[in-house]
């Protein structure tokens, strides 16, 4: 991950700092403290959280019965699989120890990714309350965790009347490159005929859905209508996770901000699109014990055909160790304790 300043700071030390002397570790402080002197803007850095996780004992003393159970539940993108989200598990596990996490790994949706979201939503919600009533869980917390179409999916089983009983449970929303606002306004032209291509290619029931295609009125469309149901406001936190890279995903629908494109254009489409980030915004304004934080991600990609396109921006959502560790270890973790 990579955050906006200034490329080349000046060291400023205090009186009686001295970058010389004494032991590697404080000298190491003392370069950090001037580091962040330095910077126009407020960050944390991975060290500073690092040594916290180090006091915290794998092994928790805590008896296992007296653990409140916290579900969290992984859903892939379109074309994917259950294993996708394997490592925001393992460093979920790995960063939360004393914590008793049940992971449902979504796979009911794997054999076909290209029908309808309505279809998507009956079998996730089959899915979870399957699995909560077959492992006989009573969990305290439930989060989500989504990928690409996986996200669109998740905030269409909230609205479902069988997830009623587990709203007041409901914890965290990790979004990776979601599509809230559909495919509107792409920053590829190249990707937008490629998808438009495999969605007649394929008869792509979720990605006509997805550039709301599927109704002649936009405020018809699966999209639109998934804006005005309940969903986010049931969440405690809410992290939005984006890339300029990502050209598979536009980078204002995962974040569910303006563009530019749309606020110049007067069109019936364009009017629908801001009533949409109107529709799923407003209603959180007035919850004071919610957050919504959004990370912008820059990956550092060598130069290839997948990085021109945006696909290994999209991937690097689910494959890049380096980043889901920083992203987890730094700030996003504390979101699901």
């Amino acid at each position: 991950m990579a955050c906006a300043g200034n490329t080349s700071p000046a060291f400023n030390l205090n009186r009686g700092d001295s970058v010389y002397g004494g032991n590697l570790r404080s000298r190491f402080e003392i370069a950090k403290r001037s580091v962040k002197r330095s910077l126009n803007y407020a960050c944390q850095l991975y060290s500073d959280r690092h040594l916290e996780g180090l006091r915290e004992p794998y092994f928790s003393a805590q008896p296992p019965e007296c653990l409140q159970t916290h579900l969290i539940v992984c859903v892939h993108g379109l074309d994917g699989n259950s294993g996708d989200l394997r490592l925001v598990r393992c460093y979920l596990e790995m960063g939360l120890p004393s914590t008793r996490l049940d992971f449902l790994m979504s796979e009911i949706n794997q054999p076909d990714t290209f029908v309808t979201f309505e279809e998507m939503t009956e079998k996730l919600v089959q899915e979870i309350t399957h699995h909560i009533e077959a492992y006989n869980l009573f969990p305290t917390k439930i989060s989500f965790v989504g990928h690409s179409l996986g996200n669109i999916i998740i905030r269409s089983a909230l609205s479902h009347p069988e997830m009623r009983p587990f709203l007041d449970k409901i914890h965290t929303f990790l979004s990776l490159s979601g599509p809230h606002l559909g495919m509107l306004y792409p920053t590829s032209s190249l990707v937008s005929t490629g998808l438009w291509f495999m969605q007649k290619w394929k008869k792509s029931d979720s990605l006509l859905q997805l550039s709301l295609h599927d109704h002649p009125d936009p405020r018809q469309t699966f999209i639109y209508r998934l804006s005005q149901s309940e969903g986010l406001q049931y969440f405690k936190n809410i992290l939005l996770v984006s890339s300029v890279q990502d050209h598979y995903v536009p980078y204002h629908s995962a974040r569910i901000e303006p563009c530019r494109a749309a606020i110049r254009d007067n069109s019936e489409i364009a009017v629908s699109y801001r009533e949409m980030i109107d529709n799923l915004l407003r209603p959180l304004e007035d919850r004071k014990d919610m957050n919504i934080i959004r990370y912008s991600v820059y990956h550092n990609l060598p130069s290839s055909a997948n990085s021109f396109i945006g696909r290994a921006a999209h991937i690097a959502m689910l494959d890049s160790e380096l980043f889901i560790e920083k992203l987890l270890s730094v700030s996003a973790l504390d979101y699901f304790r």
